[in-house]
């Protein structure tokens, strides 16, 4: 009997140990993400003399939402961008970053990094938050969508693409933008970060059936459902199942995509850069999408 009883109860053990494991392994790659964005955020600034929409926007991001969730982030990581984003009628004055020459997408991921700043308690003043705000109106096509990177419906970690773009930009001015609402609400679930951005809006069962059927053996997500998983697209959509984790089957694809995302990392650190077309090499790309990939492990993680 008691030997009948082991039997029954190995896989159930065995399943918890598999989990955990899973669990140990993504929290060292969440360490070793934010100990690679630690080095980098602060590197550029100092080493180009301008601030960057990659280092000092999606990664100071990943680094004030750690703060958030209990990691000790050196104060000299974040001193010089935390300055920089308090000032926003200064960013016109940014005397250029190489790699990103569109001012409205600076005004969209600056504008993001300092309302993250704000709500992690980096930055106090909120008005500093309106002054970006009226940048990022002022940026808004007619349609109400923020258009970035028109002949790229799919975005990449350090440009977004028009939807993300516009969901951010949405974000940015309260959800009380109603161009920016009638453009989401007309958004369809064309491709995975697509898909994303409508979860991320609203509860649609057509962009969840699509986020469902679309996760690779892998755990992973590219950005079509017959893609090979790329680490941005899976941090997208990671992000989405966040906002309905309490139904039953959510937590199972959560489980997946972040053992992806911990399978995939570098020795460093960094994730390899998801470009458009894959395979190319981008420093810009690879600090935003390893970003992306550090947002994604800390809001999945319970």
């Amino acid at each position: 009997m008691r030997f009948l009883w082991l039997i029954l109860l190995a896989p159930g053990v065995a399943g918890c140990a598999a989990k955990r494991q899973g669990t140990d392994t993504a929290m060292e790659a969440e360490r070793k993400a934010i100990a690679y964005l630690v080095r980098e955020v602060p590197t550029w600034s100092r080493e180009n003399q301008c601030y960057s929409c990659h280092n000092n926007g999606d990664a100071a991001r990943a680094l004030y939402m750690a703060s958030r969730k209990g990691h000790r982030i050196p104060p000299s990581a974040l001193a010089d961008t935390t300055a920089w984003l308090a000032r926003p009628d200064q960013w016109k004055n940014n005397k250029g970053d190489p790699g990103f020459s569109d001012p409205r997408l600076a005004n969209l991921q600056f504008a993001a990094a300092l309302l993250t700043a704000i709500e992690t308690g980096h930055i106090d003043d909120t008005g500093a938050l309106s002054t970006a705000a009226a940048l990022v109106r002022a940026d808004q096509a007619a349609d109400g969508s923020w258009p970035v990177e028109r002949a790229n419906p799919v975005g990449s970690p350090a440009t977004y693409g028009t939807a993300f773009a516009t969901y951010t930009g949405w974000q940015i001015l309260g959800g009380m933008n109603s161009a920016a609402t009638a453009y989401l609400r007309a958004l369809k679930p064309e491709n995975i970060p697509a898909a994303a951005t409508i979860l991320h809006f609203t509860n649609s069962a057509s962009a969840l059936d699509l986020l469902r059927r679309s996760q690779t053996q892998d755990g992973g997500w590219g950005p079509y459902p017959d893609s090979p998983p790329e680490p941005f697209d899976t941090a997208l959509a990671l992000l989405a199942l966040t906002k309905i984790r309490e139904q039953p089957e959510i937590p199972a694809l959560i489980r997946r995509g972040r053992n992806y995302l911990a399978t995939q990392q570098l020795p460093d650190g960094s994730w390899p850069a998801t470009t458009r077309p894959p395979g190319s090499e981008s420093y810009a790309q690879t600090v935003s999408t390893t970003a992306w990939a550090t947002l994604a492990l800390l809001e999945t993680r319970k």
